[in-house]
């Protein structure tokens, strides 16, 4: 029988310690902040999810969620509130609240922010263990601040000039007042 994983809380919120089940509540987890890539809730701390990766990211208008790429695994999103621009094999999508994006495996893609404020994405991607990925040049991505200057198959490489992640807590609510 599964058991149920213990909740630790910690100055950027709740994680959970070790492996089994659990619920937590978005607003109480801790999140992820980066300058250039806006915010995550990963759910999981340093607990590592084997066979699905799931988030909610929000970033904020003009700002990617990361660099442009592809993935041999596949991934799915949904949007949850305000809008977004997805940038799909060399193509602009304008996105809103409850727009469903399917991203078969090789699917070139990535979001920005649009809109008057910020964003909330359901990520969710699976994880066969021996994923590839390629972040490519592309000229439209890096219009949008979402490109790598030189294609490569390395996510250090690709973000090696970026900001780091920090942990803090989450900044709910995520609509924009009015």
């Amino acid at each position: 029988m599964t058991k149920e994983a213990n909740l630790k809380k910690t100055e950027h919120g709740l994680v959970p310690e070790g492996e089994g089940w659990f619920v937590v509540n978005a607003s109480e987890s801790a999140w992820g902040n980066n300058e250039k890539f806006g915010e995550v809730c990963g759910f999981a701390g340093d607990v590592r999810f084997s066979q699905l990766g799931i988030n909610i990211h929000v970033i904020h208008p003009g700002q990617p969620s990361c660099f442009y790429h592809a993935e041999k695994d596949q991934e799915d999103f949904l949007v949850l509130s305000g809008e977004c621009i997805l940038l799909v094999q060399g193509e602009e999508k304008s996105l809103k609240a409850w727009d469903f994006f399917h991203c078969p495996s090789n699917t070139e893609h990535v979001f920005v922010g649009a809109g008057k404020g910020p964003c909330a994405i359901l990520m969710v991607g699976a994880r066969s263990g021996h994923n590839e990925i390629v972040y490519p040049e592309n000229t439209l991505a890096q219009k949008h601040g979402a490109g790598v200057e030189k294609t490569t198959n390395s996510p250090k490489e690709a973000y090696a000039s970026c900001p780091e992640w920090k942990l803090t807590k989450g900044n709910w609510p995520l609509a924009p007042e009015e």
